[in-house]
């Protein structure tokens, strides 16, 4: 065996042109958004960067103000390009640039994956001699100055500004390039300052030596900072105890996440017509698709990478601790007329390493295999174990038809947008329009099967269409999915959530998960739904443990996040329900369903309404209508209050099916009724009930063993002053929907029955069933009842006021 080391890294000489904005830091945020878009479509318009791009010898690196743009064809590229960009400056004073330019080693490949690294000497000459620059000006390193000056038309325009001390003590030998009115002629303000020196022959970049003085200071300081450490040393192992341990909690650093770890961020659409921004989404989500395939791999899901969409610069290394990943996938995605360019790249970013770069340029109809390339790539250079079904399940093409897939990507987008918005059928129904026009195109494109059966199952599990024929439409989609490919983990993930959301069947749920979370190791939803089960059947702390495994795949997930918030509210843990939502407001600060939901944990955990009613007030004191994806608690607010005229104000904004209470579907004139009844006009009250009246008798004539719509019914019939008739339809709902089949829905249909009790002016019976709901996770809390009309009627009565103080934050110790 050979005892000689091989270097890792091979070097390969690039000609480096360095960009920087002058002045960048100082502007606002859109401005330096607007200020890189222009500079982006400068430099793309320039015939050296375009020649090297369609040839693909060109490397393209953001650098936050600016760019990095590698040639590797000959030396006179980032000169000539530099030119060309100077050029089109002329009629842009706004824009200042500077321009450094180097010609040398950087590391591009390693071992015998081909992991590319630009990195390395050359860079950082590159670097330094950009520093030198002013606004205008293009400087070069002598190293590559002296090559140009073999080329005649050169000659003139490079200009000799000698040497000068630059960073870490070097000295760095400069030229400037100026040519007609292109350039900056005028010496950099870092050379009038320092000090400079005469060129020395073929020197480049070379040490300063330091004054004597400083050597002996130096040496004094070593000496110095050696006892401090010794000492230092000596204090911490005499303060150290064995038998004492002290465990600090840390925020998760990029030192410890998965070296096999991923997020592939949105690619840039370059495209000149903005409607090609769902073929670039496209692009990007089926790359992360192919790569969540991988088991060896933890790959953050597309939910939580979307939110760094858009045109602000990107900080890897913050997004990467974010995310909790090693590495991250970026690039950009232009498509005109049947060609499509993608450009990718592999970044290491706890380094800032580029470990591998691509360039594509292909007809159109070949995207998908572009995307499977690039999928395969990254799992090279990442050194991931690949299954053979994992090697077959990344080759393979969603859809042969460009525009069924354009189809499927909006339809997409609009059911996973449902999660937080009140109300969500017409974008439901519009998502099922979409897949049914995609598949009529390809039968055979299984995503879409599996995003209509999850919006037709979703309509019926939320009650927007709790019919037959609801739960028949997603029965047929998810049939067509195990027709077309019966071992795939979307149709075992498909048949989960059916029989979850269609059927209640837990367990047969549990099943499919089993099996599909094989085929899709990097699936959140696989853990969440996990997670919403083990809730259902009442295992509380098993549910959050699943939910927060699904976090670490999808960690800044808004609405995984709001469901671990409710866990904690049917727990009555408002301490902890309050620090998650803390934590979605930090992600997401302009949220309004966010921050008055927080709002909302002081009215049920101390029955304080004043933070909820400040949050809605600084809203509606700018546009009623702004406040309407939040009028459901602007409603319950109002009731809380008393307030009539609020009530009425939130009615006007509350959507079609904003009245349904967590799965009671309570039709829009309940809450009409409620909000006359508050303000005494019980004459429009009654008539409101009679209206609610009819639409859930409707409905259960259509679904005579939906629970929650007899629950409903047992209230408005309780609000109507049918006594005996409430009471026997709660007694019924919740022997439909017990609480030992769903911890959930069975739970808010038994705190129903206490209210029914209540309305009907069952004091005896509201108790009872009070004192019962109190005792395990539901809806009720101290706020509710202490505020809510509905308990008007027992206020007063000792033993609900035993009750309502048990569950005072004073006498609850939050844990």
């Amino acid at each position: 065996m050979s005892a000689e080391v091989k270097p890792d890294l091979q070097p390969e000489i690039a000609h480096i042109l360095l960009i920087d904005a002058v002045g960048y830091s100082k502007l606002l945020v859109n401005e330096q958004v607007e200020l890189l878009q222009e500079l982006n479509r400068i430099v793309r318009a320039t015939p050296t960067f375009r020649a090297a791009e369609s040839q693909g010898k060109l490397i393209r690196i953001p650098t936050g103000d600016g760019m990095a743009l590698l040639f590797f064809q000959n030396l006179q590229q980032p000169a000539q390009c530099a030119l060309e960009i100077s050029g089109a400056l002329q009629d842009r004073p706004h824009l200042q640039l500077r321009m450094g330019i180097h010609s040398g080693p950087v590391n591009q490949v390693v071992d015998v994956n081909d992991q590319m690294n630009v990195a390395g000497a050359g860079m950082n000459v590159a670097q330094r001699v950009l520093d030198c620059a002013d606004a205008g000006h293009i400087l070069l390193s002598k190293h590559l100055a002296d090559d140009l000056q073999h080329y005649r038309h050169w000659q003139p325009y490079l200009h000799d500004l000698g040497e000068c001390e630059v960073k870490h003590g070097l000295r760095l030998h400069v030229f400037n390039l100026c040519k007609d009115n292109f350039g900056n002629p005028h010496l950099p303000d870092k050379l009038k300052r320092a000090k400079r020196w005469k060129p020395s022959a073929g020197a480049g970049v070379r040490p300063v030596p330091p004054p004597r003085f400083l050597r002996s200071a130096l040496i004094t300081a070593v000496v110095l900072a050696a006892i401090a450490l010794a000492f230092s040393f000596f204090v911490l192992l005499r303060k150290s105890s064995p038998g004492i341990s002290r465990a600090v909690p840390e925020r998760p650093t990029l030192a410890h996440v998965p070296d096999k770890s991923i997020a592939v961020l949105p690619f840039e659409n370059l495209s000149d017509e903005k409607r090609n921004a769902f073929f670039a989404d496209g692009v990007q989500d089926e790359i992360l698709n192919h790569l969540a395939k991988v088991a060896d791999l933890k790959v953050i899901s597309r939910t939580s990478v979307m939110q760094y969409k858009g045109g602000a610069p990107r900080n890897l290394r913050e997004i990467a601790n974010e995310l909790g990943v090693a590495h991250v996938v970026e690039g950009t995605v232009q498509r005109v007329a049947d060609r499509v360019r993608v450009s990718a790249q592999l970044i290491d970013a706890r380094t800032d390493m580029h470990l591998w770069a691509e360039h594509y340029d292909r007809q159109v109809a070949d995207v998908f295999g572009i995307q499977t390339e690039i999928a395969e790539k990254v799992v090279s250079q990442l050194r991931a174990k690949l299954s053979p079904q994992e090697k077959a399940a990344i080759q393979e093409r969603p859809t042969q038809d460009l525009t069924a897939y354009d189809l499927y990507l909006r339809a997409r987008d609009l059911v996973d947008a449902i999660a937080f918005k009140a109300g969500g059928s017409e974008d439901l129904a519009e998502a099922t329009r979409l897949l049914d026009e995609a598949i009529a195109r390809d039968p055979k494109f299984l995503l879409a099967y599996y995003h209509l059966a999850r919006a037709d199952d979703i309509m019926y599990f939320l009650g927007l269409d709790h019919t037959p024929e609801r739960l028949a439409l997603a029965e047929k989609a998810v049939r067509a999915m195990h027709e077309l490919r019966p071992d795939s983990g979307e149709a075992h993930l498909a048949q989960a959530q059916h029989f979850y959301w269609g059927y209640r069947d837990y367990n047969k749920a549990k099943a499919e998960l089993v099996i599909a979370k094989e085929a899709l190791p990097n699936e959140p939803l696989v853990l969440v739904l996990s997670g919403y089960i083990d809730r259902r059947q009442g295992r509380w702390d098993d549910s959050t443990r699943e939910l927060e495994r699904a976090l670490e795949l999808d960690p800044r997930n808004l609405f995984i996040l709001q469901q671990v918030s409710y866990s904690y509210q049917y727990l009555r843990r408002f301490k902890d329900m309050a620090a998650v939502l803390d934590r979605v407001v930090a992600i997401s600060p302009n949220d309004l369903t966010t921050r008055v939901q927080r709002a909302f944990v002081d009215l049920q955990w101390r029955a304080d309404s004043k933070p909820l009613h400040d949050a809605i007030q600084a809203v509606v004191a700018r546009d009623d209508k702004a406040v309407s994806p939040v009028s459901d608690r602007w409603l319950l607010l109002a009731l809380c209050e008393h307030d009539k005229t609020a009530a009425m104000r939130a009615l006007a904004v509350l959507p079609k099916d904003g009245c349904d209470d967590e799965g009671i579907p309570f039709p829009r004139a309940w809450c009409e009724g409620m909000a006359s009844q508050i303000g005494g006009d019980q004459t429009a009250a009654r008539a409101a009930f009679m209206r609610a009246r009819e639409e859930i008798e409707k409905l259960l004539r259509e679904q005579p063993n939906y629970a929650e719509g007899l629950c409903a019914l047992a209230v408005i019939d309780a609000a109507l002053g049918k006594r005996d008739q409430a009471i026997q339809e709660a007694r019924r709902a919740s022997e439909m929907l017990p609480v030992t089949k769903d911890a959930l829905n069975g739970a808010r249909v038994a705190d129903y029955r206490a209210i029914t009790c209540a309305l009907a002016g069952d004091r005896k019976g509201a108790i009872e069933q009070l004192s019962n709901a109190v005792q395990r996770p539901g809806g009720l809390n101290y706020g509710q009842l202490r505020l809510h009309p509905y308990f008007d009627g027992l206020r007063g009565n000792p033993d609900f006021e035993r009750i309502v103080n048990a569950l005072a934050p004073d006498n609850k110790k939050e844990r």
